[in-house]
């Protein structure tokens, strides 16, 4: 049975404290727990808060904003865009390592596990953060997104300098969340197969990042894996 709120680490939970009192939060919960006793849920209850636990809220630089966990066997783990070891590219994440290459000639790594990006600094946050196997969107309009937008005002509030890379249309309708007189926006389209080629490939938002970092007295993030 999934269990939340002991997953996730301190300065995430003092600073959204008032979100896991909530009555919305509450219904999630109750929610979660009964897709439990009927479904598969990914990833595995103590990997929910995986993005925040490898990345403190004082240690976010970048945000990359997904949407939905995988929702095949073995691959969601908690990270946005990212596979355990062991577990093939899935299409996006294959694209994102095609662009990763051409932009800043980091080479194309065996693994699709973006832990070291996280622990780079880099929160890979998606909007829903649990699926049913084999239902993609199956958890999309039960509370999570109340929750994860409240975690982008959270980070636009008491953070100054973050890049937020927005990859397609439904990372981008999250902008108006994010107070860009004090933070960085990149866009592009989306790294699926479908919308790729409509300008993700050459978007330099890796190259693009790291210069803003670096403008801003920060440490690059080292993208090699």
């Amino acid at each position: 049975m999934p269990e939340l709120k002991p997953e996730i680490e301190e300065s995430w939970s003092v600073a959204l404290h008032d979100e896991f009192q909530s009555h919305y939060f509450m219904e999630l919960k109750a929610f979660l727990n009964e897709e439990k006793k009927a479904f598969d849920i990914f990833p595995k209850g103590s990997e929910i808060f995986a993005a925040f636990n490898f990345t403190p809220l004082p240690r976010v630089k970048v945000v990359i904003l997904g949407q939905d966990p995988y929702h095949g066997v073995g691959q969601a783990h908690g990270l946005s865009f990212s596979v355990p070891d062991g577990i093939g590219f899935p299409p996006s994440l294959r694209n994102i390592f095609k662009e990763l290459n051409d932009d800043i000639g980091v080479k194309i790594p065996r693994s699709g596990n973006l832990t070291k990006w996280a622990n780079e600094g880099v929160l890979l946050l998606n909007a829903t953060l649990t699926v049913r196997r084999s239902q993609a969107g199956s958890h999309q309009g039960k509370g999570w997104e109340i929750f994860t937008d409240q975690v982008i005002k959270t980070i636009s509030d008491l953070r100054a300098g973050i890049v937020f890379i927005l990859w397609g249309k439904f990372a981008q309708d999250k902008a108006s969340l994010i107070d860009t007189s004090k933070h960085f926006i990149l866009t592009s389209p989306h790294p699926s197969p479908f919308s790729v080629h409509r300008g993700f490939f050459g978007c330099k938002h890796f190259s693009k990042t790291n210069a803003i970092l670096e403008e801003n007295g920060l440490e690059p993030v080292n993208w090699e894996l």
